[in-house]
């Protein structure tokens, strides 16, 4: 059967909402937007464990320790999930995370910022988090079956943590004006991270007439949805992002960081400034000080950990070997 056989079959199977599972045939390219897809969701899960872990011994209470604890933990628990939907793709979670180490593969740039204040832990956790729910909810229905179980699984605990860091900022908020304007200077800071990085790039230039002109990654976008590996534009999610955050921020006395934001009659949307891609992507490359941090560090507890997987290697031999012998 020629390639375009199974190609025409396999398109014809996604668009009409088929569910393609790890021994199903698929073309290339569609495995391969999967691995570096999952891989770097995966990254970014345990990268972005590191700005809020660098607050675990100085949470404010017992309850907020337990609760962020908690939290950082579900992170791990989802890189784990992730790198476990990878390898049905024939890749090892060993290479990816070597990829990464090297630079080869990237997490999300969101998590290239410090996290300066306790007033931060509860800024990522509503806005980054937030946007990651809005970013990830479709992905429960991608196309391929096991991407779509662990983020049914994710987006259970990501929702959890929204409200979570919602919570701390309602409490930061009515307390002393100290505290509200720290959770004020937190939104400030990570407002535009959550709004541009969590998305990624917009679908269309921006402004005039070039506003219908694609813009670059368009047709990899296009090409993600026409498999069903997304079934939204960057544009579009980014929408529901803003529409749910204003009047959230509104009930607890918070100001977005954007002069532009305004409801539009008209669209039934709020109106926003347009991100300026470039510029910000070049302020935030892979060379700033915080990016190479937090690679600095991920690739130390790496290390730091190899004897707990070759213990655990051991001890698995050694029972296979065992198992073996009374077989």
């Amino acid at each position: 059967m020629s390639e375009d056989g199974p190609s025409a079959h396999f398109d014809a199977f996604v668009a009409a909402g088929g569910t393609v599972e790890p021994r199903d045939w698929m073309p290339d390219g569609y495995r391969r937007m999967l691995v570096r897809q999952i891989a770097q969701h995966a990254h970014s899960e345990i990268i972005g464990m590191q700005p809020e872990g660098a607050w675990l011994t100085r949470a404010p209470s017992l309850h907020r320790k337990s609760v962020l604890i908690a939290k950082v933990q579900d992170e791990a628990g989802h890189g784990l999930y992730l790198y476990s939907a990878a390898e049905t793709l024939g890749v090892d979670r060993a290479d990816l995370l070597d990829a990464l180490h090297r630079g080869q593969q990237r997490a999300s740039a969101t998590f290239n910022h410090p996290a300066l204040t306790w007033a931060d832990t509860g800024a990522i956790a509503w806005l980054t988090d937030g946007a990651a729910v809005i970013n990830q909810a479709p992905l429960c229905r991608t196309s391929y079956g096991p991407y779509a179980r662990a983020m049914r699984r994710v987006c259970q605990e990501e929702a959890f943590h929204v409200r979570q860091g919602y919570d701390l900022m309602r409490a930061l908020c009515e307390g002393t004006p100290e505290q509200k304007e720290m959770a004020q200077d937190a939104v400030n800071r990570w407002w535009l991270p959550a709004v541009a990085l969590m998305f990624g790039p917009p679908d269309t230039a921006q402004g005039g007439a070039d506003a219908r002109t694609a813009a670059p990654g368009a047709a990899v976008s296009r090409r993600a949805r026409a498999w069903g590996i997304k079934h939204h534009t960057n544009d579009e999610l980014r929408q529901r992002f803003v529409d749910s955050c204003v009047p959230q921020a509104e009930r607890i006395g918070l100001a977005l960081p954007d002069p532009a934001i305004r409801w539009n009659e008209e669209r039934g949307h709020y109106d926003f400034t347009p991100v300026d891609w470039d510029t910000y992507r070049r302020a935030l490359g892979d060379d700033t000080h915080w990016a190479r941090q937090r690679i600095a560090r991920r690739r130390a507890a790496h290390e730091d950990g190899a004897w707990v997987r070759e213990a655990a290697a051991a001890y698995a031999a050694r029972s296979d070997e065992t198992e073996g012998r009374t077989g």
